[in-house]
């Protein structure tokens, strides 16, 4: 078993006493099915020789019935235990992959799809379970059957002979698995990429669906999505093709065995080399044993295709966040200051840098407000802040810190961070609220979502607080699920609070509203204000202007307007209603 197999191993080495226990119970099984055509051909001898008695009759009936009894409750309990075991490990593998996804950076899911993600946690996970189920099963069935048949057959005093030359044909199976192995192996995990594909596309198309029919171009996104659908057409029929081959192989080899023990077995019953009741369970034998060598043919498909499934989740365990704890982590300090030194960053992939030489002191409990153009840089400084992206070492402190020395739990747990578009779960507003602590009282609740003036709006749904929202809070307009989303980042304790341009789809009114209310909350504690308009910063300690990812103003609201620069330019286009980005 290779290195890339450790999830898998791992599990069956936890959980190896089930497993034993459910190949034994399986291989009793096999021992009980092999007895069967012996005690046909004993029947079928004793019949022939006319001294056969009603008693006996009884007898052989009683015989065969406990054969078949103990046959279905023998394999009925190994199958049942290894299914709930195959359960258990796709419940596990699950778990793992959610537990993953959590641990990544942002910049691995910005290269990655969501469909791709959730294609491995369905289809991928329910290809290694069914192989470690049916797998295990199959495979104990296939060889135990086999060598049980072998062995009653010798018991039976079926010439050695005989034997080999009917079970001659089956030698070839181990070279048809050697040809068609690794091609359908390769295959089924050009099937799993597109199946992933199209995941990725649905996905996309389902959530722009309202995009869709509003510019009335239903036909362009169905032809988009059927272009995927075609590729997993493609891939399945090669797939299914060399499979066939396979799969038609392996029972031929099976009856071909059948036809020769028909043959020189019928000749030497004949002959009287062996009996009818010999011929009978010879025959039978190869009969069963048919069965084993289909199974092997569907294992061994199983098996090269839940391989490149398990190579692709492995894949998925074995990637590394690009942000980790380093070895000495600290907890974050109660009141921090926030100091940038020469901070310049670029993000991976681009020659272009997002922030040059910023140089910046946040006293605690401080507000600075940060205006700019789009693409000026004011978000990045959040997402170094918040570690998304590693600044430079000694570039961003927080109480004299390097943010890169304190643990990422802790630096991300003490800071409110209300973005733009912030995301609302279809769950009750209540609880997307009071998302960092489930276990706030709802009177605090009501209290943030009075503070983000949601609250109006909220009571007069007929469940108030208890309202689900549809998906990605769809129930409520833009400028509600902007408010909601500040309610959850005011909900949230820390010293340091950031809006990121989190009051852009409300009224100027209603923003003047919020403005005054987060009066006491700004106090108690550390706020960024990021805006494109200027009376969300105006009362700001500071403000500073970002271009071109550099400061070049900076000063309170009065003395920014007399400098006569960028942000004088931007109030003056605002106070005459003109749009400024």
């Amino acid at each position: 078993m290779t290195k890339d197999r450790s999830i898998l191993t791992d599990y069956v080495r936890e959980h190896w006493y089930y497993y034993l226990l459910a190949v034994a119970l399986i291989i009793a099984s096999n021992i009980a099915q092999a007895a069967l055509p012996r005690v046909l051909g004993q029947f079928t001898d004793a019949l022939l020789a006319g001294g056969i008695r009603y008693d006996m009759i009884v007898r052989y009936s009683l015989i065969l019935a406990a054969i078949g009894i103990a046959y279905n409750v023998l394999f009925g309990a190994g199958q049942f235990s290894v299914m709930r075991l195959g359960r258990k490990f796709e419940f596990a593998m699950r778990q793992s992959l959610f537990r993953k996804f959590s641990t990544l950076s942002e910049h691995y899911f910005s290269r990655q799809g969501t469909g791709k993600l959730l294609s491995s946690m369905t289809n991928d996970v329910t290809s290694v379970r069914e192989s470690i189920s049916n797998g295990v099963t199959m495979t104990t069935n296939a060889i135990f059957l086999f060598l049980s048949c072998v062995v009653m057959m010798l018991l039976s005093h079926i010439p050695l002979h005989l034997i080999v030359i009917c079970i001659v044909p089956m030698i070839a199976i181990p070279f048809l698995v050697v040809y068609f192995g690794p091609r359908i192996r390769k295959r089924s995990m050009n099937v799993q990429e597109s199946l992933a594909v199209m995941t990725d596309s649905a996905e996309e198309q389902l959530r722009g669906i309202r995009v869709t029919k509003t510019f009335a171009i239903e036909p362009t996104a169905r032809e988009r999505f059927g272009s995927t659908v075609d590729q997993i057409k493609d891939n399945q029929l090669h797939l299914v093709r060399m499979s066939s081959l396979f799969q038609a192989a392996v029972p031929f080899l099976g009856a071909l065995s059948l036809v020769i023990s028909l043959l020189y077995g019928g000749y030497l019953a004949i002959q009287g080399n062996i009996t009818i009741g010999n011929f009978i369970a010879l025959t039978l034998y190869l009969r069963i044993m048919s069965g084993p060598l289909q199974q092997i043919g569907n294992v061994i498909n199983m098996m090269q295709r839940s391989g490149a499934s398990l190579d692709r989740v492995n894949r998925l365990l074995g990637e590394q966040p690009d942000i980790q704890d380093n070895e000495n982590a600290q907890p974050l300090a109660a009141s921090p200051d926030l100091e940038l030194k020469q901070l310049s960053f670029t993000y991976p992939g681009s020659e272009r840098p997002a922030l040059q030489d910023i140089n910046l002191h946040i006293t605690s409990g401080q507000t600075l407000g940060i205006v700019g153009k789009t693409g000026s840089g004011k978000t990045t400084l959040v997402k170094l802040l918040l570690r998304i992206y590693d600044p430079p070492a000694g570039t961003v402190l927080l109480g004299g810190t390097d943010v890169r020395d304190i643990s990422i739990h802790s630096l991300r747990s003490r800071i409110a961070y209300v973005p733009q578009d912030g995301f609302l779960f279809s769950t009750t507003i209540r609880d997307n609220i009071a998302f960092s602590d489930r276990s706030i009282p709802l009177e605090k609740v009501e209290n943030h979502a009075r503070q983000a003036m949601i609250y109006e709006p909220i009571v007069r749904f007929p469940d108030q607080f208890d309202t689900r929202l549809g998906e990605r809070g769809v129930t409520l307009s833009g400028g509600q699920r902007q408010r909601t989303s500040l309610a959850r980042g005011l909900a949230k304790t820390g010293p340091i609070l950031i809006l990121d341009d989190s009051m852009s789809a409300v009224d100027a009114v209603t923003e003047t509203g919020i403005l005054a209310n987060l009066v006491q909350e700004r106090k108690q504690r550390t706020t960024l204000i990021i805006s494109h308009r200027i009376s969300a910063v105006k009362q700001a300690d500071r403000i500073i202007v970002l271009d071109e990812g550099r400061i070049v103003e900076q000063g309170t609201h009065q003395q920014l307007l007399e400098q006569r620069g960028i942000y004088a330019s931007m109030y003056q286009l605002q106070e005459e209603g003109l749009y400024y980005e």
